[in-house]
Formats: C-alpha cells, structure tokens, sequence
C-alpha cells in the first residue's frame, strides 16, 4: 500500500516539475507561435498596376515582355509555388469597336489558366476604357479595375485601333524567349512596396464595357500545378490540392519575446507571402 502512494506522489511531483520547467514566470521570456496567414495567388499581380504597362508598350508583344520584365516589378505571380514568377502569355482579341487581352499562364505542360483579361473600349470623345477582370478562380467574383486614356496620349492605344493581326504568344511550358530567364519571386512587403505607385486603375465591382468580346482562353483553369490557395477552386482544382498541400500552409516558426506571465499561452499571428528572401533577377 505505502508503495502504491508512493508512485502516485512521485508522479505528481514530476507533472509538477514539467509544469514548472514549461510554464513561464514573471518577467521571464515566453514562446509564441508565429502562424503564417493564406497568401493567396492574386496577390502575385495586383491589377490595378496593368495601367501603366500601357503606357509603357508599344504593342501586344511589347506588353507580353513588360509583363514578365523583372526591372518592372509587377509580376510576382507563383501559382506552381515553385519560387520562380510565372511566364505571362498575351493572347488578342475583340471586335472593330473593344479590344482584349486574355492573360495566362500554364502552370504544368498542356494544361492553360486564365489570370485575368483586359478590355479596352474607344469611347467618342477620343477616350479609351480600360478594363481588367481578375479570373475568378484566382480573384474571386466580381474583381475589375478600370480607368480612362485618351487614345492619342499613348502609343499602345494608336497601335490598337488600327488595322493589325492579332497578338498570339507563340510560347509556352518550357518555350521562353531567348532573353527571358526566370527570376526569384519577393516577399509580399516588398512586392506591395514595388506596385505602390503604379496602381492607375481603380477597383469596381462590375463591368462598364459594352459589346466586348469574349475571350478566346474563357473556361480554360489547369485542373493540377496550381498549389497556391485560390479564392474560387474548380472542384478538380481543390483535390490537386489537396493531394499536392500549399507549401506555406504547413509553415510555422517559434520566436522569443520578453511578456509578463499570462494566463495561458500566447498565439501571435503574422501574415506573410508564403515565402520571403526571394528577389528578382534570380537564378
């Protein structure tokens, strides 16, 4: 019996030690756990800056290089999640009277996702409407940005509305221009510091085109490659995810910091990108 008590005491004792050795005092140091918050794969290319890849280029194809140019900045979209920014292909179409843009990528060979398209619309007084719509997929519903030109205050917008062929990227999974290299994506604080200043089109929640076309790439998502969380999933979407988890999802640190004794133990929560350190004109 007196051995019996014994055990039970010695083993309150050593829950009581572990509880002693775990459990922080006042003024000493705690753990919290840094939990990563969802990145998702629209916040790789922010919308609102395409504005001003026009009045930079030239013409569809010069538009297409801006667009995966890493000194412009803009383009830090990594739906494979494999580090690297995304190739951006352009694809034109549209009638007499409102032209578009689709933008893609192909994220695995032979499979085509749609990122968001772009319409511009001549207006009578010599305007130009431009319009982006993020894919829902990656955007969610009802994502549009959109602004005024006018037609003769850029070279891109003269190139438009002439007569010409229509802009068909002629490249693909693996097939980059000879100049192109891939490049490091950066974190989300350096990207937001990146696009700033360069946000010419304002967020609205429905479209003000009229008669636009519909885009050649409508309907296209990659049913695999994509691991970044996305806002609007295709079913075949969530369960390659699900077999192929969000790196960042499964991410999570331990750091020091000096707190008095609280009641219980603390959870700190910062948002991040998925990944930081990274920089353009990487390997």
């Amino acid at each position: 019996m007196n051995e019996k008590i014994f055990k039970i005491l010695a083993g309150i004792f050593f829950v009581l030690i572990l509880i002693s050795f775990f459990w922080p005092s006042g003024g000493e140091k705690q753990y919290n756990v840094n939990v990563q918050s969802i990145a998702y794969g629209s916040e790789g290319l922010d919308l609102a800056t395409v504005g001003s890849l026009l009045k930079k280029a030239e013409n569809a194809a010069a538009l297409e290089h801006l667009l995966n140019d890493p000194n412009t900045g803009l383009n830090n979209l990594d739906l494979d999640e494999d580090g690297k920014v995304d190739y951006i292909k352009v694809t034109e179409y549209g009638t007499e009277q409102a032209k578009g843009f689709s933008l893609t990528v192909e994220p695995v060979a032979g499979e085509t996702q749609e990122v968001a398209t772009i319409t511009i619309e001549k207006s009578a007084d010599d305007q130009a409407n431009v319009e982006v719509k993020g894919n829902e997929q990656i955007y969610g519903q009802n994502h549009y940005h959109r602004s005024s030109f006018g037609i003769t205050d850029m070279l891109f917008m003269y190139w438009l509305f002439r007569p010409h062929p229509f802009y068909m990227s002629p490249y693909g999974y693996g097939h980059h221009p000879g100049n192109y290299r891939s490049y490091n994506t950066v974190s989300k604080t350096n990207y937001q510091q990146r696009t700033a200043g360069k946000k010419d089109l304002k967020s609205a929640s429905s479209s003000a085109i009229k008669g636009k076309a519909t885009s050649p790439n409508a309907g296209k998502s990659a049913a695999k490659g994509i691991k970044t969380p996305l806002k609007k999933p295709t079913s075949s979407q969530k369960s390659f995810q699900k077999r192929n988890p969000s790196k960042q999802m499964s991410k999570s640190s331990f750091g020091r910091s000096s707190t008095s004794r609280p009641s219980r133990p603390s959870v700190r929560r910062s948002s991040g990108f998925g990944r930081s350190g990274g920089r353009f004109g990487g390997k």
